[in-house]
């Protein structure tokens, strides 16, 4: 397998993923980056723009579990990494493994949950494994978190601890469709369409779970030359000087933005990372991380304002 496969592999991802998606290029593109590149992903948006679809879609498109957890104040952190229950037939413990033993794991409006159910989360998407009584338990590969969280409505919610933040590669903005848009979504509904049935909808698989680890070991080999990852270690550098910002991006943030950075590039054909793509990648990967002084926000300045800032003042390698 080599980039221009991957380049055929993304492509057909695409197009299937057109029969039940409507102007969501960009978003998908991104999500199919952080899955090739071991990321995570929170997806911002008012209802109805098709989080839940959009995440549905790739994980039929890959032939992987899909487990979709909706997230309320009363959630434990057993409601999600299982429990060990008494069997009298045996006479021991076993375990029964909750929703966040498969491979897509939808953690919908994920911010309704406390701090205390969050940190359920956090070793399963650093080190893909959990902890219970005593036992490690490996979780499957693929395995990726997306994440969705309500941009208007706060009544209700937490905010996400910055551990937990920090561990998503990507937030991605889902925005309200336009006028053509929304007609075709409508036309495909008026045919019969069903989002809750997307076999029906012609939805043909591309990879299954083994082909995706494959592809991750091909983007092993995408080359970045040292400028690029300077050009990368300075612009993490001037997140943490800028006047704007109280939080800069911490070595992770770094990570992320390299390790999507090569996904993108070999998705497009090539074997190399250009400072193009480190543009690309960096405003999703940033714009959840950063923390912005209340000055900057009256100014009224958001993430990816101080963002794109940041890009222009870092010098681009030749």
């Amino acid at each position: 397998m080599n980039t221009a496969a991957l380049r055929t592999i993304y492509q057909n991802l695409q197009a299937e993923a057109s029969k039940v998606l409507v102007g969501l290029d960009e978003p998908f593109e991104l999500m199919v980056v952080a899955l090739f590149a071991n990321g995570h992903v929170l997806l911002e948006g008012v209802p109805g723009t098709a989080k839940t679809l959009m995440a549905k879609t790739l994980a039929h498109l890959v032939q992987a579990n899909f487990t979709r957890v909706q997230f309320t104040p009363d959630l434990m952190p057993s409601d999600i990494l299982g429990t060990s229950v008494f069997e009298l037939n045996t006479s021991r413990f076993i375990l029964k493994k909750g929703p966040i033993f498969t491979q897509f794991l939808l953690a919908d409006e994920i911010n309704r949950a406390p701090a205390k159910t969050q940190s359920a989360l956090l070793e399963a998407m650093e080190e893909r494994q959990v902890n219970l009584d005593g036992e490690q338990y490996q979780l499957a590969r693929p395995f990726i978190v997306l994440a969705t969280q309500n941009p208007v409505e706060y009544e209700g919610t937490y905010p996400l601890p910055e551990a937990q933040i920090d561990r998503f590669m990507f937030k991605i903005m889902m925005e309200y469709s336009n006028v053509e848009q929304e007609m075709e979504i409508m036309r495909r509904y008026h045919m019969g369409f069903d989002a809750h049935d997307l076999a029906s909808a012609g939805l043909t698989p591309v990879l299954n779970a083994a082909e995706v680890m494959q592809v991750r070991e091909q983007i092993r080999q995408v080359v970045v030359e040292e400028g690029v990852l300077r050009y990368i270690a300075q612009i993490n550098a001037a997140s943490r000087q800028s006047p704007d910002i109280s939080l800069g991006g911490s070595a992770r943030a770094a990570t992320h933005v390299l390790l999507a950075s090569k996904t993108y590039a070999a998705l497009q054909g090539r074997e190399f990372v250009t400072p193009d793509d480190i543009k690309t990648i960096v405003p999703p990967v940033y714009r959840h991380r950063l923390l912005l002084k209340p000055e900057a926000e009256i100014e009224g300045l958001n993430a990816d304002t101080v963002i794109q800032r940041l890009l222009n003042q870092v010098e681009v390698p030749r």
